[in-house]
């Protein structure tokens, strides 16, 4: 089967075991233009970076009516070369990138929507805040000011592990937390969005309330470092 097929078959596979309202992310990380174009041909417009740089150099190269998501950790120095075009950044665990996003949106007089990253695992190596300092990023005046922000849902990552049975645990976990934070009332914040889940364990996150998935290797095949 040629590479094209190949891409072409397996979202087709994953897009009919989605349900509706679930929306999936083609992780096209270390993949080249023209793999993503042959995502892009059978139908995906939605994508994930996790290199600032590598993102940009892709975004001028292909249809501008692909939405690009920042699904890595976020340098705050890089921001300004995303701002013009990113449609979601994924992993805000910091409010002082809320800020630089803000500052750099401005600029080109869009507002960028975010998702703040939950830590709900139990390796170190995970970035993230807890609920409760979500929480009061969400009640905070400082929030209020930030006018080129949309904060619009939360993302988390488990704890890579064969443990089912702590994945799922971490999953709830999240969705509870998302659930608290909902109930919050403020200017620009509207959670919608859920993020968790990818290639090994979408189906069990969407089963405990995810609403996107981030999906590279069931998609393009193994990466390529």
């Amino acid at each position: 089967m040629s590479s094209k097929n190949m891409v072409s078959e397996n979202l087709k596979k994953i897009k009919l075991s989605l349900p509706k309202g679930v929306t999936l992310v083609a992780v096209s990380k270390t993949k080249p233009v023209s793999t993503i174009m042959e995502a892009y041909d059978a139908g995906q417009r939605v994508f994930g970076e996790n290199k600032i740089q590598e993102m940009v150099e892709k975004h001028e190269q292909l249809p501008k009516d692909i939405e690009w998501h920042m699904i890595g950790h976020v340098q705050s120095n890089k921001i300004k070369y995303m701002a013009p075009f990113v449609s979601l950044i994924h992993g805000v665990e910091k409010f002082k990138v809320l800020k630089e996003v803000n500052k750099q949106a401005s600029k080109h007089n869009r507002s960028i929507n975010c998702l703040l990253q939950i830590k709900i695992a139990e390796e170190d190596s995970k970035f993230g805040m807890s609920v409760n300092e979500a929480k009061a990023i969400l009640k905070s005046d400082e929030l209020k000011k930030l006018k080129h922000v949309n904060v619009t849902g939360v993302m988390g990552m488990a704890t890579f592990t064969d443990d089912k049975k702590q994945i799922e645990n971490e999953f709830k976990t999240l969705k509870s937390g998302f659930d608290e934070l909902k109930e919050l009332e403020s200017t620009n914040h509207d959670l919608r969005v859920l993020s968790m889940g990818m290639s090994g364990d979408y189906e069990l996150a969407i089963s405990c309330g995810s609403n996107m998935v981030r999906i590279g290797s069931s998609i393009f095949g193994e990466r390529n470092y």
